[in-house]
Protein backbone atom coordinates (compact mmCIF):
# COMPACT_ATOMS: atom_id res chain seq x y z
CA UNK A 1 0.00 0.00 0.00
CA UNK A 2 1.17 3.57 -0.81
CA UNK A 3 -0.36 7.02 0.20
CA UNK A 4 -2.90 6.77 -3.42
CA UNK A 5 -3.64 3.67 -2.72
CA UNK A 6 -4.84 4.42 0.77
CA UNK A 7 -6.59 7.85 -0.14
CA UNK A 8 -8.69 5.57 -3.06
CA UNK A 9 -9.22 3.33 0.04
CA UNK A 10 -10.64 6.19 2.13
CA UNK A 11 -12.46 7.64 -0.56
CA UNK A 12 -14.48 4.53 -0.80
CA UNK A 13 -15.14 4.41 2.71
CA UNK A 14 -16.87 7.81 2.68
CA UNK A 15 -18.89 6.77 -0.82
CA UNK A 16 -19.93 3.78 1.16
CA UNK A 17 -21.10 5.16 4.04
CA UNK A 18 -23.03 7.67 2.23
CA UNK A 19 -24.39 4.60 0.31
CA UNK A 20 -25.02 2.19 2.56
CA UNK A 21 -24.73 -0.53 -0.20
CA UNK A 22 -23.62 -3.39 1.28
CA UNK A 23 -21.56 -4.88 -1.31
CA UNK A 24 -19.53 -1.85 -1.40
CA UNK A 25 -19.43 -1.37 1.99
CA UNK A 26 -17.95 -5.29 2.35
CA UNK A 27 -15.84 -4.66 -0.58
CA UNK A 28 -13.77 -2.42 1.51
CA UNK A 29 -13.26 -5.27 4.25
CA UNK A 30 -11.42 -9.15 3.81
CA UNK A 31 -13.54 -11.94 5.06
CA UNK A 32 -11.61 -12.25 8.38
CA UNK A 33 -11.91 -8.43 9.04
CA UNK A 34 -11.75 -7.34 12.79
CA UNK A 35 -13.14 -3.66 13.18
CA UNK A 36 -12.56 -1.79 16.45
CA UNK A 37 -15.14 1.27 16.41
CA UNK A 38 -13.59 2.84 19.64
CA UNK A 39 -10.51 2.03 21.52
CA UNK A 40 -12.83 0.21 23.98
CA UNK A 41 -15.20 -0.94 22.31
CA UNK A 42 -16.28 -5.06 21.36
CA UNK A 43 -14.41 -5.69 17.92
CA UNK A 44 -16.67 -6.95 15.20
CA UNK A 45 -15.06 -9.57 13.43
CA UNK A 46 -15.42 -10.79 9.59
CA UNK A 47 -17.16 -8.70 6.52
CA UNK A 48 -20.67 -10.24 7.45
CA UNK A 49 -20.73 -8.72 10.49
CA UNK A 50 -18.92 -5.41 9.83
CA UNK A 51 -21.71 -5.09 7.23
CA UNK A 52 -24.42 -5.70 9.10
CA UNK A 53 -22.94 -3.34 11.62
CA UNK A 54 -23.39 -0.40 9.30
CA UNK A 55 -26.67 -0.76 8.41
CA UNK A 56 -27.76 -1.29 11.67
CA UNK A 57 -28.64 2.51 12.53
CA UNK A 58 -27.43 4.13 9.12
CA UNK A 59 -27.65 8.17 9.08
CA UNK A 60 -29.96 9.83 7.32
CA UNK A 61 -28.79 10.46 3.88
CA UNK A 62 -27.96 14.42 3.58
CA UNK A 63 -27.09 14.71 7.09
CA UNK A 64 -23.34 14.03 7.12
CA UNK A 65 -20.28 14.07 5.32
CA UNK A 66 -16.76 13.48 5.63
CA UNK A 67 -13.33 13.60 4.13
CA UNK A 68 -10.09 11.71 5.57
CA UNK A 69 -6.14 11.24 4.37
CA UNK A 70 -3.49 9.34 5.25
CA UNK A 71 -1.21 10.41 7.00
CA UNK A 72 1.42 7.45 7.61
CA UNK A 73 1.80 4.29 4.99
CA UNK A 74 4.00 1.93 6.09
CA UNK A 75 4.11 -1.70 4.40
CA UNK A 76 0.18 -2.38 4.62
CA UNK A 77 -0.13 -0.10 7.62
CA UNK A 78 -2.11 3.28 7.38
CA UNK A 79 -2.87 5.76 10.19
CA UNK A 80 -5.55 8.19 8.75
CA UNK A 81 -6.76 11.19 9.83
CA UNK A 82 -9.87 12.95 9.02
CA UNK A 83 -13.73 15.15 9.91
CA UNK A 84 -16.85 13.87 9.88
CA UNK A 85 -19.34 16.32 9.90
CA UNK A 86 -22.92 16.03 10.46
CA UNK A 87 -26.19 18.29 9.73
CA UNK A 88 -29.16 18.99 10.43
CA UNK A 89 -32.49 17.81 8.28
CA UNK A 90 -31.88 20.90 5.82
CA UNK A 91 -28.50 19.21 5.07
CA UNK A 92 -27.21 22.32 5.70
CA UNK A 93 -26.91 23.39 9.70
CA UNK A 94 -23.70 21.13 11.01
CA UNK A 95 -25.01 19.69 14.51
CA UNK A 96 -21.87 18.34 15.79
CA UNK A 97 -18.29 17.61 14.02
CA UNK A 98 -15.77 14.81 14.82
CA UNK A 99 -12.31 14.48 14.37
CA UNK A 100 -11.15 10.69 13.24
CA UNK A 101 -7.79 8.74 13.80
CA UNK A 102 -8.48 5.75 11.53
CA UNK A 103 -5.58 2.89 12.39
CA UNK A 104 -5.73 0.16 9.26
CA UNK A 105 -4.12 -2.81 8.37
CA UNK A 106 -4.83 -4.41 5.30
CA UNK A 107 -4.10 -7.36 3.23
CA UNK A 108 -2.66 -7.64 0.18
CA UNK A 109 -5.61 -7.37 -2.10
CA UNK A 110 -5.91 -3.81 -0.49
CA UNK A 111 -8.82 -4.52 1.45
CA UNK A 112 -8.84 -3.73 5.33
CA UNK A 113 -7.97 -6.55 7.45
CA UNK A 114 -7.90 -4.94 10.92
CA UNK A 115 -9.61 -1.04 11.25
CA UNK A 116 -9.70 0.53 14.69
CA UNK A 117 -10.83 4.35 14.79
CA UNK A 118 -10.52 6.82 17.85
CA UNK A 119 -12.80 10.11 17.42
CA UNK A 120 -13.54 13.57 19.39
CA UNK A 121 -16.34 15.67 19.32
CA UNK A 122 -15.65 19.06 18.51
CA UNK A 123 -16.65 21.54 21.28
CA UNK A 124 -19.29 23.90 20.71
CA UNK A 125 -17.58 27.48 20.95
Amino acid sequence: MDHAAVQQWLDKYVEAWKSYDPQAIGDLFSEDAVCLYGPFDKPVNGRAAIVASWLKNPDAQGTYDAHYQPIVVEDNNAVSNGRSTYFAADGKTVERVYDNIFVLRFDDNGQCASFSEWFIKKPKK
